[in-house]
């Protein structure tokens, strides 16, 4: 196991005690609440999640299908990040990036935190169930099952595989969105579902570069904290060398046409330029930095140029 330092995970017996030693008056509010569902990575879920309903319907939507498949994947992920939230707030005191997360300084007490991501997750993957069908809701369900269960209750504090397979997790939106508007998964929601799963590990690599000393306090095992920088921006550059080629199959399927697949391999090659300009950068923290901004560029533009070249 790769684990530079020990930081177990709360278990439901240590719940009672958390919440009696936290301050009984503390200045909280609705943002706090709001907080700690991780509204920016909702709304980039949500993003991914409408491209797979826009491409499922060719350009055309229902307007209940697409409001109800939101709501419910808004609120499945909301509830996801919660409970992350959650079982990660002693990791989080430790660094400074997340010290004034409200579940980490007290705001929220932690059985409300553990109450709010329990009931919403519930209440999305219900909504889905009900509102839409029960594929979607399984799809959903497996997202919410990697992401709270698999990755951050196990593999993020124990192997450097915890970003590539917590993967599985943030590419499950598009599916959920094929799945609402067709009932089923066919080999371009597939793909849809490869983009993003191929898109995280340079991102959030790029962001454990930026934050290596945070995540070495904290005890968790990234890959620039166990193996350093080079074998980090080897694995970066594979990884964008897969997706450019990954990322024009929407064309090969049909799902996109060439307003979608000229702005792709654009937006591959400038990907993988980056990555080769890692290995001779003499500033390894600027070049992270750029990578990670770009990556969030790269996703919003790939998902709109396949929304604009829809077939």
């Amino acid at each position: 196991m790769e684990r530079p330092a020990a930081y177990d995970s709360p278990t439901p017996a240590q719940i009672e005690s958390d919440s009696a030693a936290e301050p009984q008056e503390v200045s909280r509010s609705w943002k706090d609440y709001v907080s700690i569902t991780k509204v920016g990575i909702n709304v980039a879920n949500l993003w991914t999640t409408f491209a797979g309903l826009w491409l499922a319907g060719h350009g055309r939507l229902e307007g209940y299908t697409t409001v109800v498949t939101l709501a419910g994947t808004a609120l499945v992920v909301g509830g996801g990040a919660a409970l992350n939230n959650w079982i990660d707030r002693d990791i989080d005191r430790v660094m400074p990036r997340t010290a004034k997360r409200p579940l980490a300084n007290g705001r929220i007490p932690a059985v409300q935190g553990l109450l709010l991501g329990s009931a919403i997750s519930l209440a999305g993957l219900v909504l889905l169930a009900v509102g839409i069908n029960g594929l979607t809701a399984l799809t959903a369900l497996v997202g919410w099952f990697t992401y709270v269960i698999v990755y951050t209750l196990w593999l993020k504090r124990t192997t450097t595989l915890n970003t590539v397979v917590g993967g599985i997790a943030g590419a499950v939106p598009p599916l959920i969105g094929w799945a609402a508007v067709r009932g089923t998964l066919d080999p371009s929601a597939w793909i849809l579902f490869l983009i993003i799963f191929l898109w995280q590990p340079p991102h959030f690599f790029a962001l454990a570069m930026k934050r290596v000393e945070d995540y070495r306090a904290a005890g968790i095992p990234m890959l620039p904290v166990v193996r350093g920088f080079e074998p980090t921006r080897r694995q970066m550059l594979g990884y964008t060398a897969v997706l450019w080629p990954v990322s024009l199959l929407l064309f090969w399927t049909g799902a996109a046409g060439w307003l979608y697949v000229i702005p792709a391999a654009i937006l591959g090659g400038i990907y993988v330029g980056m990555s080769l300009w890692g290995f001779r950068t003499s500033d390894p923290m600027k070049w992270a930095n750029g990578m990670f901004r770009y990556s969030l560029i790269y996703l919003m533009a790939i998902c709109a140029a396949a929304i604009v070249g829809v077939e």
